[in-house]
């Protein structure tokens, strides 16, 4: 059986190979990959959370060859090479460690996360919430910038405070409500709620982006139930009125 060394060491002749004679290949850059990888990573968290693994083993055979890509490409421009990569990654993991690799001591896994936005203030950081993309999705930034100041002690007691704020940005977005020509503030107060269940989320130990992402799949069964059963009468969706597909809808979470 071949080691992952040997195989590892194939794929990158594979990529040279494919650098110097592929058409396709030879004319990618740095920039030309980026919206590639965004998409092999997206496609890497759907098999994780449909719990195909054997997907999962193939899109992280995709995001590997990026990586080796991406080094490729950098070498040749004299940028750095995957020795720089490699490099790179191993000595942050060493710096970030000190209770492995030095003698700071952390007992849980609170602590690890909390001495290591420590020391990521030391690299030259001047916020913890810099190493948070600016390009996350929104649900995504969001919990990265509450697990982030959380880090440095900046957070709720407990569950039940944040129920409250979830409690006290719902009321303030009834208010807004209320007025007339009044979307901008109705806009902010609704996404201030929205934070506030993120947050909350955190405390009972749900995952917001599962969670949303639970519901999408669960309505989007349901609704491509609705449109069967539409194939199957003849009778258009958009002919029937909500009381009448809302039976469609119950036999739908019946099954």
């Amino acid at each position: 059986m071949n080691t992952e060394l040997e195989q590892f060491d194939r794929l990158s002749n594979i990529l040279d190979e494919l650098r110097e004679k592929c058409p396709w290949d030879k004319k990618q850059t740095i920039d030309s990959l980026r919206y590639l990888t965004i998409e092999e990573v997206y496609e890497l968290s759907d098999a994780i959370v449909e719990q195909q693994y054997d997907e999962v083993k193939k899109e992280l055979g995709d995001i590997l060859m990026h990586i080796l890509f991406y080094s490729k490409i950098a070498k040749d421009e004299k940028l750095f090479d995957l020795t720089d990569v490699l490099n790179s990654i191993c000595e942050k993991l060493i710096r970030r460690h000190p209770h492995i690799y030095g003698n700071v001591e952390a007992n849980d896994a609170e602590a690890v996360k909390q001495n290591w936005e420590k020391i990521k203030m030391t690299e030259g950081r001047t916020s913890v919430l810099d190493g948070v993309p600016n390009s996350l999705p929104a649900m995504v930034k969001a919990v990265r910038m509450q697990e982030k100041a959380r880090g440095i002690g900046f957070d709720w007691d407990n569950a039940n405070q944040v129920k409250d704020k979830v409690i006290e940005e719902w009321n303030e977005l009834k208010v807004e409500l209320s007025k007339v020509d009044n979307h901008d503030n109705i806009e902010a107060e609704f996404g201030d709620l929205l934070f506030a269940l993120i947050n909350w989320s955190r405390f009972i130990g749900v995952n917001p982006e599962d969670a949303l992402e639970r519901t999408n799949k669960k309505f989007k069964q349901r609704f491509q139930y609705m449109e069967k059963r539409s194939r199957e009468t003849g009778i258009q969706l958009q002919d029937m009125t909500l009381d009448e597909m809302d039976v469609w809808w119950n036999e739908a979470k019946k099954m």
